[in-house]
């Protein structure tokens, strides 16, 4: 059965309702800006949906974006990142979170493992105490080499 991308976009309270404790089964959960998805970011989900059975991820709303990346970001809506994410086949959900980091939303959810990029240690991951204090495990996967967003926007105003 193929589920279309608008049926795994979820708000907040439904996200905990379908996804929270007690659950059966090994949640995943990654969050991110997600701006311009490229291979980096798919090698990324695919990786990350593999370290169990389901694979939730938490998307910066357009006005979280412009804080975090400044002006001109983020590229691409909230809806349309929201859609594109929904599209893969290794993402059963994915919902959007205003505030800088998803502190709240893990906080609630509680996945059995918290996911995040090469770029962030362990101990610095949000969300990565309250995670290992319900049980649950952080890891850090490496990045795609040579695949970044940054690296795509800077190529696309070098040649136009």
């Amino acid at each position: 059965m193929v589920i279309r991308p608008e049926h795994k976009i979820q708000d907040r309270e439904t996200l905990i309702r379908q996804f929270g404790r007690p659950r059966t089964g090994r949640l995943v959960f990654t969050n991110g800006c997600f701006d311009l998805l490229h291979r980096g970011h798919v090698e990324y989900l695919y990786a990350a949906r593999q370290l169990g059975d389901e694979l939730v991820v938490g998307v910066n709303t357009d006005d979280s974006v412009v804080r975090l990346k400044g002006e001109g970001r983020p590229l691409v809506s909230l809806g349309d990142r929201l859609y594109v994410l929904a599209g893969l086949g290794c993402i059963d959900a994915v919902t959007p979170f205003p505030e800088d980091t998803p502190r709240q939303l893990i906080a609630r959810l509680l996945p059995d493992v918290l996911v995040k990029g090469g770029d962030y240690r362990a101990e610095d991951v949000v969300g990565a105490a309250e995670v290992r204090a319900a049980g649950g495990e952080v890891v850090i996967l490496p990045f795609v080499a040579g695949r970044s967003t940054t690296r795509l926007i800077q190529r696309l105003e070098t040649h136009g």
